[in-house]
């Protein structure tokens, strides 16, 4: 080859590899991220995680084509604490949200001065979008989610609204949408109530809006936070969405009829609930269909997980469905049950495909972990830690000491994992310490403390050191909130 060849081809070359590097994102480049979380979805309410009577098929695809995490941990068992552990990389023992507190417009705002992981993924030029429950705080409040860094916002406020599926109204940004419903109002959930007129289905909107906003941005950097608020209570769905439950204008399962209270009524809980968990089952492969249709998937990462465990509440029966699969314990408990949820990972080229990890992580691990993905600095004063090793499958994987959680319902509650070890102290504070063995004994069936002096001993140390005193949520040892 000729010196001239060879200079024009050492001219080229940089152009070419340019070209190839559009064409097909670098594996470590910073990706679009969607995180999409379920409401009270529980461990065993997949089929990827057991259940046999709910066809859940597109999610138990992106299991099959990404991973799935058997040991991860809501930052909470009841929404909106969960929500501010996964939007403050804080664990409930810092995070300023600690229990789902009332305010005007909805629940008590996240100040100003938090950072947020939209302000973070923002800050590092990410189009920052969500959809479906928020649920920190009203829409003139510091804690709307405009002012914590996203750019757009469809859905509820507040999350009492957000019990009903047909309400007359959700809003875009500070503006409310109409809807062709019609209901009986609630009180404290202004335009929301059970339905008397069922036109729009809000998930159905919800879900359309966050698939435009794929569509809109799709030459962008973004971040998709969906918030969608099935299967919580109560307990409705479209009629379309029965086909698999119902033959013959009768459920499959056997039902007992749940009389309205404050959800509307439901004649088939079963059948509904069921058909809930698949609608969110086709609109999560719908962003993924998305995704790939517009030449996104290789430059993606989606996350699915729940806010916390299974419900008993509107008429729903997780013992029949086995919701809680293998473990002791619902929604507002903080054993197992009402805390491990499924975690998928999935991203063509940049997640294993086909891979089950027990790594354990929480929400709260989410804030570094979407930071490093992004090229981004966490914020200080953190308690997650970034699981990209664990994602990835590769490289050394820093792990947590423990996990902590408290609440503040049901006369407080606290938990600890360190390792193999789980301490859970009710109430709070001043409670007798119970130690189970999640290795030998999962579904936390014997309480092993007088065995093992030296491990419970530890434990109640981490529950005394996780915990700092707040003036919104007080335990009975501490005196009564502000």
């Amino acid at each position: 080859m000729g010196a001239s060849h060879f200079r024009a081809l050492t001219l080229l070359l940089p152009a070419a590899l340019a070209l190839a590097a559009h064409a097909r994102p670098a594996r470590d480049a910073p990706p679009n991220i969607i995180f999409i979380l379920a409401d009270d979805l529980g461990y065993g309410d997949l089929g990827a995680y057991g259940q046999t009577r709910i066809r859940t098929p597109r999610l138990d695809r992106m299991a099959m084509e990404g991973t799935r995490f058997t040991q991860f941990y809501a930052g909470s068992p009841v929404c909106a604490p969960s929500r501010s552990a996964l939007m403050t990389g804080q664990h409930t023992g810092h995070t300023y949200i600690r229990g789902n507190k009332e305010h005007p417009g909805g629940q008590e705002p996240l100040p100003d001065r938090i950072t947020t992981v939209a302000d973070v993924l923002k800050r590092a030029g990410y189009t920052t979008g969500i959809f479906g429950k928020w649920g920190l705080g009203g829409v003139d409040t510091e804690g709307a989610p405009l002012r914590h860094g996203f750019d757009e916002f469809f859905g509820y406020y507040d999350q009492r609204r957000a019990h009903f599926y047909y309400p007359e109204y959700l809003y875009r940004n500070a503006e409310k949408v109409p809807l062709p419903n019609r209901v009986r109002e609630e009180p404290r959930s202004p335009g929301a109530g059970p339905a008397v007129v069922r036109g729009r289905y809000s998930h159905d909107a919800i879900a359309e809006a966050a698939l435009a906003f794929l569509e809109k941005h799709r030459r962008e950097r973004l971040f998709l936070y969906a918030a969608f608020t099935i299967p919580h209570a109560e307990l409705q769905a479209p009629e379309d969405a029965y086909a698999p439950y119902v033959k013959d204008g009768r459920s499959i399962f056997p039902e007992t009829p749940f009389p309205e209270n404050h959800y509307g009524a439901q004649a088939m809980p079963h059948a509904t609930y069921a058909a809930m968990v698949s609608r969110l089952d086709r609109d999560v492969g719908r962003i993924l269909d998305t995704l790939r249709e517009l030449g996104l998937d290789r430059n993606t990462i989606v996350f699915f997980t729940s806010d916390n465990g299974p419900s008993v509440e509107g008429g729903s029966d997780p013992q029949f469905f086995d919701s809680n699969g293998p473990f002791r314990g619902l929604k507002r408990d903080v054993y197992e049950g009402g805390i491990r949820v499924p975690m998928i990972a999935w991203g063509p080229g940049r997640i294993p495909a086909g891979r089950t990890s027990d790594q354990v992580w929480a929400l709260w691990d989410v804030l570094p972990t979407l930071a490093e993905l992004a090229g981004a600095r966490p914020p200080a004063g953190i308690d997650g830690i970034s699981m990209v090793p664990s994602l990835r499958g590769r490289g050394r994987q820093r792990q947590h000491d423990h996990l902590y959680w408290e609440f503040y319902e049901q006369g407080s509650k606290q938990a600890v994992r360190m390792g193999r070890w789980k301490g859970v102290r009710q109430p709070m504070m001043t409670g007798r310490l119970e130690v189970y063995d999640l290795e030998a004994d999962p579904g936390e069936t014997r309480d092993v403390s007088s065995e093992h002096p030296d491990v419970a001993a530890r434990l109640g140390r981490l529950l005394d050191e996780a915990h700092t005193p707040s003036a919104l949520w007080r335990a009975p040892a501490e005196g009564p909130a502000r």
